[in-house]
């Protein structure tokens, strides 16, 4: 699994003109699935995100972790885009929907995220915090 972490003031997505989840400060996950993703990699990548201390304490230290934050979280199989022949991106390193939205579902719930719509045309709005932009990868453990 992959994730694109930003820390956000703000953040919200619509599908088909519609909001589908808003958040104040905290977390913006955009979140990969790749064909070998498990449930175990899944929860890794959630506890990862719940514990990552990239929130500034009263010294201005980033030292703090999600706690009452918010994080919206939408699914991004391009994150798994292969760009290394030609200029047309190839996504055949995603994992297929019945075994990515599953994991997606999973990681939305054990992290308590607001959503997106899986495997629908979004708009994503946010503003950046920082800007701070990590990513973050999951792999199955073999």
């Amino acid at each position: 699994m992959r994730a694109l972490i930003q820390r956000v003031s703000r953040a919200s997505v619509r599908a088909d003109g519609t909001e589908t989840g808003r958040i104040g400060a905290g977390l913006c996950v955009l979140l990969g699935v790749g064909p070998g993703d498990d449930e175990e990699c899944c929860d890794r990548l959630a506890d990862k995100v719940l514990a990552l201390r990239i929130f500034e304490d009263s010294e201005g230290k980033m030292s703090e972790s999600l706690g009452e934050r918010g994080i919206l979280c939408v699914s991004q199989f391009t994150l798994y885009a292969d760009t290394r022949k030609g200029n047309r991106p190839s996504f055949t390193g995603a994992a297929p929907p019945e075994l990515a939205e599953p994991l997606y579902d999973r990681f939305c719930d054990r992290v308590g995220a607001q959503r997106g719509v899986f495997g629908a045309a979004m708009e994503v709005e946010l503003v950046n915090d920082g800007p701070v932009t990590l990513m973050l990868e999951a792999e199955p453990r073999a």
